[in-house]
């Protein structure tokens, strides 16, 4: 998901990573770190190819979940454009490739905010500019004021009952709420790459996925909920995700003890570049020994999208969508019913109406 980001996000790791006295020792990491920084485009060629993330399996798989958490009045229409949800899913991350202002909404480095900034950090954007200024906040991230904004959007466009703003804004602000849910999204270490553990981040959004998702408990009992602060909401979510970072880099040490470099990583060549990525073996290790955390992590992720459609739409004043629900008919509430029943079994890869997993909704 890093395009063009790996090239902007090399900063100074102020608190967590590096203790003070290898500051000097660290920032000469990051020059370096930067001189060896390849061209944006080389990078997003790569990047595609071999990273993944959230954008082809969670945000996809996310998205569903969510439309099955939704109230009797908004599920027919989500779920009559369920497929259109799942595709459009990871489109704000297509959009990094045209557009220079989308990276930095994806993500928030907390440390470049001051000491505690996910426990300081003014959960308003007004404030936030006051206290730290914009031209900070559009460098450094400003992913949960992002989030707001587009439950802005999305609450005009149930307002307007035009069925393809509901569904474009609909589809972002699940992209952007998945992204708030990933704890690398929320450090200036986003790719372990200031603590010599480059890779994690697509190891750990996309890596595992891929590998564990039908281990995955993909049912959630959860029914989407009027969020009366979607402000605080969105950072809750920002600080559980940033509470995980520790950890997953603490664990990626530990279970690197029992693993060789060449059974660790595997060495492949691409457009003349040697690029080295995690094995198989290796990933299933740390997967185990995270336990169920990104497991939790997605179920966090559908849940909180769900509470934000849903509270878009009742601040919207709570609009009949039957008129934007064309032929939906006895057959169809048939056919949700039961898939209700296969989501609460956690059979929806089973039967194979995981949408992320099939080929005909995947990235082009």
């Amino acid at each position: 998901m890093y395009a063009q980001q790996i090239s902007s996000r090399i900063h100074l790791n102020i608190t967590g990573s590096y203790p003070e006295k290898d500051t000097f020792a660290t920032i000469l990491k990051i020059k370096h770190y930067m001189n060896r920084r390849f061209t944006f485009s080389a990078l997003l060629a790569i990047v595609l190819i071999t990273m993944g993330s959230w954008g082809f399996l969670v945000h996809k798989t996310v998205h569903q979940l969510a439309v099955y958490e939704l109230p009797a009045e908004m599920v027919p229409f989500f779920y009559q454009n369920m497929e259109n949800l799942v595709t459009n899913a990871p489109r704000p991350d297509m959009r990094r490739n045209t557009d220079s202002t989308e990276a930095t909404k994806h993500f928030i480095d907390l440390e470049m905010y001051g000491k505690d900034a996910v426990n300081t950090m003014p959960e308003d954007w007004a404030s936030a500019v006051k206290k730290y200024s914009k031209d900070s906040l559009l460098k450094y991230g400003y992913v949960p004021y992002h989030v707001v904004v587009m439950k802005g959007k999305l609450t005009a466009a149930f307002k307007t009952g035009n069925k393809d703003s509901i569904l474009f804004y609909a589809a972002d602000l699940g992209h952007y709420i998945g992204d708030a849910n990933v704890p690398l999204h929320t450090t200036v270490n986003y790719d372990g790459q200031l603590t010599d553990q480059k890779g994690l981040h697509s190891l750990w959004e996309s890596t595992i996925p891929e590998i564990e998702i039908g281990n995955y408990m993909l049912y959630s009992s959860h029914k989407a909920t009027y969020l009366k602060n979607p402000q605080a909401a969105i950072w809750v979510a920002v600080r559980r995700a940033a509470a995980l970072v520790p950890v997953m880099m603490e664990t990626e040490k530990q279970v690197s003890k029992n693993f060789t470099e060449a059974q660790k990583f595997r060495v492949q060549i691409r457009r003349g570049r040697e690029s080295k990525s995690y094995t198989t073996e290796f990933a299933k290790a740390y997967a185990a020994a995270l336990k169920t955390s990104i497991n939790d992590q997605l179920l966090n992720a559908a849940n909180l999208i769900a509470d934000f459609w849903y509270t878009s739409w009742v601040d919207a004043g709570k609009p009949n969508l039957s008129g934007i629900t064309p032929n939906w008919s006895a057959a169809d509430q048939t056919r949700l019913t039961n898939e209700l029943t296969i989501f609460k079994e956690n059979k929806l890869l089973e039967n194979k109406l995981l949408l992320s997993k099939k080929a005909d909704v995947k990235e082009e």
